[in-house]
């Protein structure tokens, strides 16, 4: 107290303390372990002290998918490419696929990934829940059954049992019994057994629903549920919808009702004539707006490049030049 009654505030005091605060901030940056607190004495002595400016600092990701800024505990990073996304972006992306069965192999889905990195079974199974997990098993599994040779499916809807081949070339027909359901059918067009005639082009599609005798034949004429994918063989059933089909497997498109293909026909000229003609399944004017789509854009692309072409013209004389400059500059010898 001074003499009016007024208690000193002492001002060295603060400032002592202040100078102790920022060397104790700056030895936790050299060395955080050597600097902490001690209940016994007051002091800042064992690795328990971290200072309130170092968690504002805390470094922020950027995610490539949502372009959020999240902290790394938020963050999970792909082993094989080392690409960083958040974890919920991740596990949507992932459970995406996996449901809507598009791929076995799960890729970084950052498409500039240098390295085409692809998640690990560990990986996924970290993220997901147990019954996609089984979902995504089961996928890997009849992709590494329809890739293996000796191996085949049975073709009654009702089993889909996994067939051994006796032979490991497949390309040959083959007797094929199933062991579950004792069906005999062929290896190579997957019909019934026909000894010593040859695979018909397209096979009629084995029913046995429940209730239904294994002797049933569902024809593969335009009302057929079930028809075989014209390039890779596979088995796929419409429901509903146009009848321009693309096989999940190999991506081929072609025509329901006739299997001709449809890859290159951009405009859909094959429902104009023939057997198919306005069985598309869409309104003649849904039709039109998608061809006026197509030729825009092919419209746009050729303009694009009349455009460009004077200045391609104009500069390929000193693109050339310089190429002629630098490889002249490399042969010259070097002074001695």
């Amino acid at each position: 107290m001074d003499g009016c009654g007024i208690q000193s505030s002492r001002p060295w005091q603060n400032e002592e303390r202040l100078r102790d605060d920022v060397s104790l901030d700056y030895a936790y940056r050299i060395s955080p372990g050597l600097v902490g607190f001690d209940l016994g004495l007051g002091t800042m002595t064992t690795a328990r002290y971290r200072p309130t400016w170092d968690l504002a600092l805390d470094p922020l990701v950027s995610c490539k998918l949502c372009l959020g800024e999240f902290p790394l505990e938020q963050m999970t990073t792909i082993t094989q490419c080392q690409c960083v996304f958040c974890t919920l972006c991740l596990k949507q992306y992932v459970e995406l696929l996996i449901k809507e069965g598009l791929e076995t192999a799960i890729s970084c889905p950052d498409s500039a990934c240098p390295k085409r990195g692809h998640l690990q079974e560990n990986e996924i199974e970290c993220m997901v829940a147990s019954e996609i997990m089984q979902r995504y098993r089961k996928l890997q599994f009849e992709k590494e059954v329809l890739l293996d040779p000796c191996r085949t499916w049975c073709p009654s809807s009702s089993c889909q049992a996994v067939c051994q081949l006796k032979e490991a070339d497949s390309a040959r027909p083959q007797l094929v019994r199933c062991g579950n359901c004792t069906l005999e059918f062929c290896s190579a067009c997957k019909a019934s057994w026909h000894p010593g005639q040859e695979c018909q082009e397209n096979p009629p599609i084995t029913a046995f629903l429940p209730g239904e005798s294994s002797s049933f034949f569902k024809s593969d004429d335009d009302d057929a549920p079930i028809k075989r994918c014209p390039k890779c063989k596979v088995y796929i059933e419409r429901d509903e919808g146009c009848a321009q089909m693309m096989c999940k497997n190999c991506k081929h498109a072609f025509c329901w009702y006739c299997l001709e293909s449809l890859d290159d026909d951009f405009l859909l000229i094959h429902y104009d004539k023939g057997p198919c003609r306005n069985k598309l399944g869409h309104s003649r004017a849904s039709v039109i707006w998608h061809r006026t789509q197509v030729i825009g854009i092919f419209a746009g692309f050729g303009l694009l490049l009349l455009v460009a072409s004077p200045f391609l013209l104009l500069a390929t004389p000193f693109v050339l030049c310089c190429k002629c400059k630098c490889s002249k500059g490399d042969d010259d010898p070097l002074p001695t």
